[in-house]
């Protein structure tokens, strides 16, 4: 079963992952502070980094690639974004957004001081 995984201690990533988990009909949405990393062959480092989406086969993905795996996993018109989300210059200004998202979370909607990321470049 594909799993998405998220830092439970960002409410902002909380809520992120609610509406994904909702909106992809997710079945394992869990934040990484309470998953089996071993089982899914993630480290906290990957976690506290960026969103994390393993998928059937084991594969793992991360950031926006993890945004665009979990829609490619619900397919019909998610699918179709999930799989423009990787065209070359999509990929790169996903990858940008993304990270932008990442170190700013903590001044977004619902985000909190403890969303601040740590060593964010």
């Amino acid at each position: 079963m594909p799993a998405l995984v998220f830092d439970g201690d960002c409410s902002f990533c909380t809520s992120s992952a609610e509406k994904a988990e909702k909106w992809f009909q997710l079945s394992r949405v869990e934040p990484w502070q309470f998953a089996n990393l071993e089982e899914l062959g993630l480290s906290p480092q990957q976690c506290e980094a960026a969103l994390q989406w393993v998928g059937v086969n084991g594969n793992v993905e991360s950031g926006h690639l993890a945004v665009a795996a979990a829609m490619q996993y619900r397919g019909s018109a998610w699918g179709v974004l999930g799989r423009v989300l990787r065209w070359p210059v999509i990929t790169l200004l996903g990858g940008v957004a993304y990270r932008w998202i990442a170190k700013n979370r903590h001044r977004l909607p619902g985000g909190t001081p403890a969303c601040a990321m740590k060593n964010v470049d």
